[in-house]
């Protein structure tokens, strides 16, 4: 089982291990491309700080984070799994799975990133700030840069197992599964089910999404399941007690989608 996630916008300190080792990073076929967008990020940062923040999309207050992109090549780094912060991430606590479910969160566990393309929950990165819906003065769109350098890699790391797509939106622009790699790809979204004068709404909770999202991959990493396509996840969910609707694909070379429904909202 291959999961995608999507980073976190907050991020943790950088560590106080070594300094970045780009040749280390899971998907070494993605290092070139790694290196362009390291490159013109920084130099973005250390030429012109008004035009870096106007760039990166950042608040007066976020200021300080052009000078964390300076560093990134100097920095202290830490395992990606805590550096990224955020909601998924609490859900998620991976420093408090068991052995096993950590060594199955290594493989599993793909987090999508605006600079590094994608990395592994234990490649050791130093914290940064870049978005998936940066455009680079140079490089342009980094969803559109990234889509062709992701799809010459990314059909080898889905293996031959389930893909669950549980990125949002600017992230799965960057990748979208195709032919024989979609149809064994799931991509998930949890609706809140609520009864309104008796008729039931349902809505997407932005906050309440990330966190479902975390404990339901923290739950299948704890159970050790190994659900080899989207009929077995449907499967292995409702065995841990989640409410599943799926839809399968309407042709060929589409992925599946999976609504998980929830009443209540924490």
């Amino acid at each position: 089982m291959l999961v995608l996630l999507p980073p976190s916008e907050g991020k943790a300190a950088s560590g106080r291990g070594a300094p970045l080792k780009p040749e280390s990073l899971s998907l070494p076929g993605l290092a070139a491309a790694r290196a362009a967008v390291l490159d013109e990020l920084v130099e973005l940062c250390a030429a012109d700080e008004e035009k870096a923040r106007e760039v990166l999309g950042l608040s007066e207050g976020l200021r300080g984070e052009i000078a964390k992109n300076v560093e990134l090549r100097t920095a202290g780094t830490r395992p990606a799994g805590e550096i990224y912060t955020g909601v998924l991430y609490d859900a998620l606590d991976l420093a408090s799975l068991d052995t096993a479910a950590r060594r199955r969160a290594a493989k599993s566990l793909l987090v999508f990133s605006g600079l590094w393309g994608a990395v592994r929950v234990g490649d050791r990165i130093p914290s940064y700030r870049c978005s998936m819906g940066v455009k680079l003065p140079g490089l342009g769109a980094l969803g559109a840069f990234w889509r062709t350098r992701m799809a010459e890699v990314m059909p080898e790391a889905a293996g031959d197992g389930l893909v669950l797509d549980l990125r949002s939106s600017a992230y799965a622009a960057a990748w979208k599964p195709k032919g024989e790699v979609a149809e064994r790809t799931a991509s998930v979204r949890v609706l809140h089910s609520q009864l309104v004068n008796g008729v039931e709404k349902r809505s997407v909770v932005s906050h309440f999404n990330k966190a479902t999202k975390g404990r339901l991959v923290r739950d299948l990493l704890q159970a050790g399941a190994r659900p080899k396509g989207p009929v077995e996840l449907v499967t292995a969910l409702g065995d841990l007690g989640y409410v599943v609707e799926a839809q399968a694909p309407a042709r060929p070379g589409r992925a599946w989608e999976l609504d998980v429904v929830v009443t209540e909202i924490h």
